[in-house]
């Protein structure tokens, strides 16, 4: 009867209960925000690994897409959620590399305003050009571009998108001059790189392999340690020419700052073993990504070094927002 008093009290000066603890967690729906729109890679990955957790938890995982201002506005609002373990953000490249360097005052700390939980996923960068372009290799390609610096122009779904920071990096890292071409969205970048108003483009290999298939591009390199399987003729950077560049999206999943650890762990144990399970991994194959699933401590090292990364890169190339 005193517990029933207590918890009926606090109800009604609106305290909240105690969070759940990793045993008990959870007790009730937990939220996704995803800070895209519906229908794109984000999205997909987060209701793939929304279902395999409300499989294994027995309560629903619900996809929250809260796109805008450069995946700012969703990821602000999982900034400022209370920290009980009952919303959880898919972040990506864009919300802990790219958006904190590039805007002034993006509204949250990628560090201090968030617990990392694990790195979901990574999809491999691959540099590809338009047929009529005469370099069939990248060092060709690179030549092409000292002997006419800025002449070569690469597309991107828009300023700062991680297609253009791949850009960048790659020309700062060979010392070449490429003129940036930003598209509103992907599919318009694409489409133009293959009608021929842009020479080149930098973008995940779901994106651009099944061009590249097609005849409508052709591809020059690929950042992963090893060639594709299913694209054995594909070098990677590091054979081609251009070794170190590992400039990759990839997609995570962090929590509110102050959530409580023994909840962290157990987020993250659970995907790690959705990561494991073989649907999972055809999936993410056919998305053209590859599982990760490392320890929080080494996740917070990975976007310490990513952020780093693109830090450099956008003050390099002196990106601003619009």
């Amino acid at each position: 009867m005193k517990h029933f008093f207590l918890l009926a009290l606090s109800a009604a000066l609106g305290i909240a209960a105690p969070a759940a603890t990793g045993q008990q967690y959870p007790t009730r729906p937990v939220r996704l925000i995803v800070p895209y729109p519906p229908g794109g890679g984000n999205d997909t990955l987060a209701r793939l690994f929304g279902v395999k957790l409300t499989e294994a938890w027995g309560q629903q995982v619900v996809v929250d897409n809260r796109p805008g201002a450069g995946t700012i506005i969703g990821t602000q609002l999982a900034a400022r959620a209370v920290p009980d373990g009952y919303t959880l953000l898919l972040s990506s490249i864009a919300t802990h590399a790219i958006a904190p360097n590039l805007y002034a005052k993006p509204g949250y700390d990628p560090v201090k305003d968030f617990e990392p939980i694990t790195l979901l996923a990574v999809a491999p960068t691959v540099v590809c050009v338009n047929p009529s372009v005469p370099a069939k290799s990248l060092k060709e390609l690179i030549a092409l571009a000292k002997a006419k610096p800025g002449d070569l122009k690469f597309a991107s779904g828009g300023a700062a998108t991680p297609p253009h920071m791949a850009g960048e990096i790659f020309a700062s890292m060979t010392g070449i001059r490429l003129l940036h071409v930003p598209y509103k969205g992907g599919g318009p970048a694409i489409a133009g790189l293959i009608g021929g108003e842009t020479t080149m483009m930098f973008d995940t290999a779901a994106s651009i392999l099944p061009h590249v298939k097609s005849g409508k591009l052709r591809a020059l390199a690929i950042a992963r340690a090893a060639r594709l399987a299913e694209y054995p003729s594909l070098p990677t950077f590091t054979e081609a020419g251009v070794a170190g560049y590992e400039v990759n999206a990839w997609y995570s999943v962090h929590a509110p700052a102050g959530v409580p650890k023994d909840i962290v762990a157990k987020v993250n144990r659970d995907l790690v073993r959705a990561l494991k399970l073989p649907d999972i991994q055809e999936r993410l194959k056919a998305l053209g990504s590859e599982g990760v699933g490392n320890t929080p401590a080494e996740f917070a090292k990975f976007v310490r070094a990513e952020s780093a990364k693109y830090a450099k890169a956008i003050r390099d190339a002196g990106v601003k927002v619009e």
